[in-house]
């Protein structure tokens, strides 16, 4: 009898394991299409107001047009959405720590040859007692982020003094091609 007791909950936990496991991986691909789709609409929108007002006018883009796609899907997906930085413009966009560990490893990645356009990381963690999925899709720099977020010598006069007025503090600044800008970062609590 005592056996049988100590012997079910393995058994128990032991058939668990593949649903747990395709869980996860429904939870990655889920995180992954989500991480996916805003990039490309937030590049589309930027294109479009840099060709009307050039960079200078696609700055409020980001600060206002990102922000609320990012608060649009996570309504209409359940998974709390934004965009991170280790070198923030928007004081919102500070990572936590986890998102600050995996920024520094998808910069380490990248400085040991990884291509910075495939780095992600998606994990169940425990946060104050609760498990959620946390997904994290490098964003590197392409030539139209460069506009607002190159060198200084690449940026016109006009980019400087509305980034100045908007973003006193800012920290995104001297990038180069392909460098990693930040990271898609979502969570949902399971």
């Amino acid at each position: 009898m005592n056996t049988i007791r100590h012997a079910l909950p393995l058994a128990l936990a032991i058939a668990a394991a593949p649903a747990f496991a395709t869980d996860e991986a429904k939870l990655l691909e889920e995180a992954r299409g989500i991480a996916g789709s805003i990039p490309p609409k937030l590049l589309s929108v930027l294109q479009d107001e840099i060709k009307k007002g050039g960079p200078e006018g696609a700055i409020g883009v980001c600060r206002e047009k990102a922000p609320a796609m990012a608060k649009a899907a996570s309504e209409q997906t359940g998974w709390a959405i934004r965009r991170v930085s280790l070198k923030n413009r928007n004081p919102k966009a500070v990572p936590d720590a986890w998102e600050e560990a995996v920024l520094k490893d998808f910069d380490k990645r990248t400085a040991a040859g990884e291509k910075p356009t495939g780095l992600e990381r998606g994990e169940l963690v425990t946060v104050d007692g609760k498990k959620m999925y946390r997904y994290m899709k490098a964003l590197p720099t392409q030539d139209l982020c460069l506009q607002c977020h190159g060198t200084p010598d690449r940026l016109g006069p006009a980019v400087l003094a509305r980034l100045k007025e908007l973003y006193p503090d800012d920290k995104a600044v001297g990038y180069g091609l392909a460098e990693i800008r930040g990271a898609m970062t979502i969570k949902k609590p399971l």
